[in-house]
């Protein structure tokens, strides 16, 4: 029976809550943990018990192809992304993480011959010309995903905030307190399109966008920022 999704970044802060909503919903859904996680037991157990299955397929462009060949998915969330100090430790970077694992994804989305909308996580101020590496990488993928011939939704949320990250940002949530505050007032001034673009949203909020958003029509080859991912 074919997936309705495939979730890659399934253990990410905003993967884990977009398998479970989609497994509660009743989505036939896919969380693919890459198979040298240290924790890929207890990331199985936790999906399985929501009802999702688990794909552990190596980041090989030829087995990823086939994987997504034998789900056949509807959607292919593609959440993949890694921070600048993960990469410190590990030696990833947005070019082999970000870039490199999300292309691998699209291509064999393609060569699959599935042709599955290719949801991908973006983020609000991508281009290819930015001067943010983050947001550059973001761009170039976006270009990307449009010229591959797939249907796709681009989400593009500002900062992505909440409590139960597996690293510390108290900085972040601290800044993203102060900004919305700032981008409230900006709202009751007038300029509510800019405030709702730049305003934080939670990883819960987001997920719950992605999964209602991926599957609606409205959404189809085109991007979905500020409040279209909050409602």
């Amino acid at each position: 029976m074919s997936a309705d999704a495939f979730v890659a970044g399934a253990t990410g802060f905003t993967g884990r809550e977009l398998v479970r909503l989609l497994a509660e919903s009743g989505r036939r859904v896919v969380a693919h943990v890459r198979p040298d996680s240290p924790r890929l037991g207890e990331w199985r157990a936790r999906f399985e018990a929501m009802g999702a299955t688990v794909d552990a397929t190596p980041w090989d462009e030829v087995r990823m192809t086939a994987t997504l060949r034998a789900h056949a998915p509807a959607v292919v969330h593609a959440l993949l992304g890694t921070t600048r100090a993960r990469g410190r430790e590990t030696g990833d970077d947005y070019e082999s993480v970000d870039y490199g694992l999300t292309a691998l994804l699209l291509r064999a989305a393609v060569a699959s011959g599935a042709r599955p909308r290719f949801v991908y996580l973006s983020s609000v101020g991508a281009s290819p010309r930015s001067k943010s590496a983050y947001l550059r990488v973001r761009g170039r993928l976006e270009r990307e995903i449009r010229e591959s011939g797939l249907p796709f939704t681009f989400a593009r949320p500002s900062v992505i905030t909440g409590p139960d990250r597996d690293d510390s940002r108290p900085g972040e949530r601290i800044g993203a307190v102060l900004a919305d505050a700032g981008l409230t007032v900006l709202g009751t001034l007038g300029a509510r399109h800019t405030a709702s673009r730049y305003r934080s949203t939670t990883n819960v909020t987001l997920a719950g966008a992605l999964c209602r958003i991926g599957f609606d029509p409205g959404f189809e080859n085109r991007s979905a920022e500020g409040d279209d991912l909050r409602g």
